[in-house]
């Protein structure tokens, strides 16, 4: 392609996991779907999600933690290599884009100003979209 970065990473395109959105679908408890796919970095998004909603500050922070950290794996397995495009666009990413931003709320919340500022390079280096998009789905 004429004008492409030659040295930029190729995008990082998740594998859908079927069974960790038919759960969801199911209405079954969060609790449960988490038990049943600790690896999903969507599901630890989704249950730090909801204690940041019941004001669960530091529980929120943890199970964002735990989300970036199977995003991470997730990604890595993928072939991620620690830097490019992650979009947004491909909706098997947007788990781990969630697990992200919910870390960086969470640090936001406790006052973790370092932390907030290499999350929002990070969310914006895998797609400067990511951020705007997530906040208009809360």
């Amino acid at each position: 392609m004429i004008g492409a970065n030659l040295l930029e990473p190729e995008p990082t395109l998740l594998a859908a996991d079927t069974a960790v959105s038919q759960a969801l679908d199911s209405e079954r408890d969060l609790d449960a779907v988490v038990r049943e796919h600790p690896e999903s970095p969507l599901v630890w998004a989704l249950l730090a999600d909801a204690a940041d909603a019941e004001g669960r500050e530091i529980e929120a922070y943890a199970f964002a933690r735990v989300g970036y950290h199977r995003g991470l794996d997730a990604l890595r397995k993928a072939g991620w290599r620690g830097a490019g495009p992650v979009p947004w666009s491909h909706e098997p990413n947007r788990g781990v884009l969630r697990a992200l931003y919910a870390l960086r709320r969470a640090a936001e919340r406790i006052g973790e100003a370092s932390e907030v500022e290499r999350l929002t390079e990070f969310l914006d280096g895998a797609d400067p979209a990511a951020i705007a998009a997530i906040e208009r789905e809360r």
